[in-house]
């Protein structure tokens, strides 16, 4: 058998997606090397890991921990809520968005006893519906929202929602799958109790694993209370608590290395805050090259996060299976949309995204829009 040969690959396509996304040279080559999982300079990388992420999410290491989780983020946000709402307790979720609606599906999967409070689609989460269900559900233990619901590119504020809840002595869940990392998080300040997010989003790794941030003081309480024997977050966090690093099953290596090269290359571009402007600076030249070709932004401005633009259709006969492809046989992936309240498209903002990048996709987008009309 001839053995594999990169150099001749095709030249990828750029993914514009929030998601897995595109990923640097130097993260790719690192997949290129097998490791086993009971080495010990794998389970040190994997503490290297553990430590960094509490670092871009300013987290003192005294107050929270980093578990791991094999799977994508949902196999996190499904762990993170059938250990930590134990069976007599209640969760508020709050949706504004497909992945808000995910927690609550999870919810009903596993017997979890569930309110939803639901601001529509365009809309932010914002603190006053929810102190509403709060005041006529005192039963309510914990509490759940996304901060960037990627349904749309909505950034829905932690502010003062999360302190507000804690205060009030519930603990708070927080998905921050497509913004960990992209967008500027202060873990200590805001105080969430659980944090999520993904090893193939604003790190900029590849898929293969989920983390958790969590308070110690709060996850030491939920031994023997999940659900699921390989979704128990508390086992999981002692297995690399109690050896030096070591995950429980069968762990995602060449994701792990991936990953960890991928969280120098976040500190050497400058950390979270040089990251985000990179992404802002791709969303809003984004934006406005597509509002300029005839594409208005689905959400307002006010609520854009800079991870992913939604766009309507500039008209009713508008083909998004042809757009799609006319921009893939030009090297670009991007998203169909998620909503219900209006046709759309999404096209992502992170990854190893540049101006260049984005000015070439305006350029093909330009090209497509010049076109002809077919003849019916």
């Amino acid at each position: 058998m001839e053995r594999f040969n990169v150099a001749e690959q095709q030249t990828a396509p750029l993914l514009l997606t929030p998601g897995p996304l595109t990923t640097s040279r130097m993260v790719k080559e690192t997949m290129l090397v097998d490791h086993g999982t009971w080495d010990d300079e794998y389970k040190a990388v994997t503490e290297d890991v553990r430590r960094d992420l509490l670092r871009v999410g300013q987290a003192n290491p005294q107050d929270y921990t980093t578990v791991l989780m094999q799977g994508s983020g949902s196999f996190a946000v499904e762990a993170t809520l059938q250990t930590a709402i134990p069976s007599d307790g209640t969760v508020l979720i709050a949706i504004n968005g497909a992945y808000g609606q995910r927690m609550a599906t999870m919810a009903d999967r596993i017997g979890i006893r569930h309110l939803d409070v639901d601001f529509g689609e365009l809309n932010q989460v914002t603190l006053q519906p929810v102190l509403t269900v709060l005041a006529e559900h005192p039963e309510v233990t914990h509490f759940a929202m996304v901060h960037s619901e990627t349904t749309t590119g909505i950034l829905n504020p932690l502010v003062p929602i999360i302190p507000e809840l804690t205060a009030r002595g519930i603990v708070t869940i927080v998905d921050a799958m497509s913004s960990f990392g992209g967008v500027p998080l202060e873990i200590d300040a805001v105080g969430m109790d659980y944090l999520i997010s993904s090893a193939n989003k604003c790190i900029q790794g590849v898929p293969g694993f989920a983390f958790v941030i969590a308070k110690r003081a709060v996850l030491a309480q939920t031994a023997g209370r999940a659900r699921s024997l390989s979704l128990d977050l508390y086992d999981q966090w002692r297995c690399f608590e109690n050896n030096a690093g070591k995950w429980r099953f069968t762990s995602p290596t060449h994701t792990v290395y991936a990953f960890h090269q991928a969280l120098h290359e976040l500190f050497v571009e400058g950390g979270v805050r040089a990251r985000t402007n990179r992404y802002a600076r791709n969303e809003v030249r984004l934006r406005k090259g597509m509002a300029s070709l005839g594409f208005e932004p689905l959400i307002a401005e006010v609520a854009q996060s800079p991870i992913i633009t939604s766009f309507k259709y500039p008209h009713a006969d508008f083909d998004l299976t042809a757009f799609y492809h006319a921009l893939k046989d030009e090297g670009f992936i991007i998203y169909p949309g998620k909503v219900s309240a209006a046709a759309s498209f999404r096209i992502g903002n992170i990854g190893e995204v540049y101006d260049g990048d984005v000015d070439r996709l305006l350029d093909v987008v330009s090209r497509y829009v010049e076109q002809p009309a077919p003849v019916r």
